[in-house]
């Protein structure tokens, strides 16, 4: 993609209105667009890495069996008044039709995936089943704070599954567990595994917390054995309940979840099935949140430097940021301009994905300011004091580790770049 054909508009300062660092440097960079408090609109690279996250998380879910639907976000006030949550859910979006009926914006889909699943799930032979969508969802925050960490509009992957018993049930939710911290490892997010309190349904439930100090939940954690837990079921501060070690307290962003449901949501449904005796018993449920959009703007959170972004490999919304610097003289500029076309055609044809800045009404200064400040994992230069010998140098964003490289060298590095990252 070449920049001059490109909708990108950085922004030289921190938008006033945004004191979350996640925020302030996705809007810099063009990614998002902030539209109200707690709503963003995903401009087009920002829906680029947003797909990305989503490819490496549907992954996963397809690997644990999981089945794609997409559930509707309008829905009817008598499924959450089945299980008691219309009036109870804090955060509920509640919608009036100009023809009096009541509808919800789905904050969650345990009202409507059960009896769903309910029209399909009749014998033992049809269990288990795992269900899950990528979908926009909507809470109405009291406050929405901290860029993309807490919005009324995100977007989320939830996953529900449906088991004869609670040994199953059991099984699928350690896979599940293992699944997401797979999910991490690729987005290079680093997480800790915390138990958390398990409300109704359980004696602990399970989150997965990123470290940092713009995180708004509390954690303990020991260093000794990894045991972690959230302040809210936490009942010694001091010491680790597992081996006595004294427990660190930190600050995490929630971008993930698991539960099991057992059978809170299949009684108010009466979902059932027939076992192999001929025996209706209730099915039991798992659910599996996790937080694109968060998980977004926890990247960014725990990947940048005072010049902008870092993105990692696996969700950056190009490879390979390419750079023509001109010189101002103009047979020297000529010589850059076609060699810089060569090299990005040539990358093309490899299949890589390259932003080209080709733009000759920005200056040089600019130009490299705005790569460090969109992140792109690789920076390409071509400037006038490479140009006689058709080398081109490169930039690793992470690391600021810079090569010399002709053409054919870029080629063939790119190929064993691409290579290791499958």
């Amino acid at each position: 993609m070449k920049l001059s054909q490109f909708p990108l508009h950085t922004q030289k300062k921190a938008p006033k209105d945004e004191s979350s660092l996640n925020a302030s440097l996705l809007i810099r960079a063009g990614f998002i667009e902030k539209l109200t408090a707690g709503v963003y609109n995903f401009l087009p690279l920002g829906l680029r890495v947003l797909k990305n996250i989503e490819a490496i998380v549907r992954q996963e879910m397809n690997e644990l069996g999981g089945q794609e639907i997409l559930m509707a976000a309008l829905q009817p006030k008598q499924n959450w008044e089945a299980t008691k949550r219309w009036q109870t859910f804090n955060a509920l979006f509640k919608v009036k039709s100009q023809y009096e009926a009541w509808y919800a914006l789905g904050p969650t889909h345990e009202e409507i995936v059960t009896p769903l699943a309910k029209k399909y799930i009749f014998s033992y032979k049809d269990l288990p089943l795992a269900l899950y969508q990528i979908q926009t969802k909507f809470r109405d925050e009291p406050r929405p704070k901290s860029g993309l960490l807490r919005t009324r509009e995100f977007v989320m992957k939830d996953l529900y599954s449906f088991h004869q018993e609670e040994a199953d049930l059991d099984n699928y939710y350690e896979k599940v567990k293992e699944g997401y911290l797979k999910i991490y490892e690729k987005l290079e997010l680093p997480v800790l595994l915390v138990e958390a309190s398990g409300g109704t349904f359980s004696k602990y439930s399970h989150e997965f917390q990123v470290i940092t100090e713009a995180g708004e939940d509390t954690i303990y954690h020991c260093s000794n054995c990894g045991f972690s837990q959230n302040e809210e079921i936490i009942e010694d501060s001091k010491k680790c309940p597992r081996c006595h070690h004294s427990l660190v307290k930190m600050k995490g962003i929630e971008v993930g979840n698991i539960f099991k449901l057992k059978d809170k949501y299949s009684r108010p449904f009466n979902l059932t099935f027939l076992d192999q005796a001929g025996k209706s018993k209730i099915v039991m449920m798992g659910c599996y949140g996790l937080g694109i959009s968060r998980v977004l703007g926890s990247l960014v959170e725990v990947s940048h430097d005072e010049r902008g972004i870092i993105w990692p490999k696996a969700v950056a919304p190009f490879q390979y940021h390419l750079v023509s610097l001109l010189s101002g003289n103009s047979k020297e500029d000529k010589l850059i301009k076609r060699f810089s076309e060569e090299v990005y055609q040539k990358l093309l044809k490899t299949q890589l994905d390259v932003l080209f800045d080709e733009r000759l009404e920005i200056s040089n200064g600019e130009k490299l300011v705005e790569a460090d400040l969109l992140g792109l994992p690789q920076r390409l230069v071509i400037s006038p004091k490479l140009i006689n010998t058709k080398k081109i140098e490169i930039k690793n964003r992470k690391t600021g580790e810079l090569k010399i490289l002709s053409l054919q060298q870029l080629i063939n590095y790119s190929q064993h770049e691409k290579h290791l990252s499958k």
